[in-house]
């Protein structure tokens, strides 16, 4: 009887030994996250842009199973200013160094979708790349949005707030003083040179008096009032099993749409065009991209 209850007074002890060993490994786990985080966060605040290719390397056609726009989406979200490589603002265009380029890397099997991102910098160095997303769904733009979701995650947990590389400051050279006695001495009695400086003598009488008129002039440009949408566009909005099916009076489907984890947030499901359909106050807006550029319009849906 005493032999046993030695023997579990050592397996309770074991067992204690390994929770606190446990809770280290918890703390230490902890730590080396926030820590991860900081750093990503580091990296990334100094870069004003994402540049998103409308056909990422390992793929043969843009916007395969809607990658482009699923990350270009993940990165609008969190706050980044994305653009596509083919529609460059003034700023970035001049100056390719104040955004990153994102690449995926894609490991995928016939078993499982397995997607990697990286940034790239302006040189072509290698800023962040991410832990490897996998999904084993088997229909394939739900599996890279899964994968794409998951690779994402440490991005999304950061606070990104852009702030610009402070461009290392010239020294000032100082200007050696020079100092001259040359014609310092004069002869006594010598008359001072004339001055050649004019002298203007301002008129100021009631008939020489010039008045501008400061009146507002009325301007000649028209107000533009925006289009709305006519009745007749009207989209019935028909509930789908990943999201919802835009018809009209035909009927006709027009749109089909996928819903993602933000309210009033959807992906365009559609092999002619990328993009998403998004409300902004009370109005429903189409933002996709063909091959003359990017296109925003506005939606009549009725829900």
């Amino acid at each position: 009887m005493l032999l046993y209850s030695s023997d579990l007074i050592l397996y309770l002890g074991t067992i204690i030994d390994y929770l606190l060993n446990m809770k280290s490994r918890l703390v230490l786990l902890l730590v080396i996250t926030i820590g991860m985080g900081s750093t990503l966060q580091a990296q990334l605040d100094n870069y004003k842009y994402i540049i998103v290719p409308k056909k990422f390397n390992a793929f043969k056609t843009e916007n395969r199973h809607q990658t482009s726009t699923t990350v270009k989406f993940l990165f609008s979200q969190k706050g980044f200013s994305v653009v596509y490589d083919d529609n460059l603002p003034e700023d970035l265009a001049n100056n390719r160094c104040l955004g990153l380029k994102a690449e995926l890397e894609d490991a995928s099997n016939m078993f499982s979708t397995k997607t990697t991102i990286v940034l790239e910098d302006c040189q072509g160095e290698v800023v962040y790349r991410s832990a490897e997303g996998r999904s084993k769904n088997k229909e394939y733009r739900a599996a890279y949005r899964e994968a794409l979701g998951k690779a994402f995650a440490p991005i999304k947990a950061m606070v990104y707030n852009y702030t610009p590389k402070e461009e290392p400051k010239e020294e000032k050279k100082e200007t050696p003083v020079t100092v001259s006695f040359k014609n310092d001495i004069k002869t006594v009695g010598e008359k001072p040179a004339k001055s050649t400086t004019r002298v203007v003598e301002q008129v100021a009488t009631q008939e020489e008096q010039s008045f501008k008129s400061m009146e507002p002039v009325a301007s000649n440009m028209k107000k533009v009032e925006k289009a709305v949408a006519p009745a007749k566009n009207l989209l019935y909005a028909q509930p789908t099993e990943n999201g919802y099916q835009l018809v009209d009076n035909t009927p006709k489907v027009v749109l089909k749409l996928i819903k993602t984890s933000v309210d009033n947030i959807f992906l365009v499901d559609d092999d002619t065009r990328s993009g998403m359909v998004f409300k902004k106050g009370d109005k429903w807006l189409l933002e996709y991209s063909d091959s003359s550029g990017k296109k925003q319009e506005e939606l009549n849906i009725k829900f």
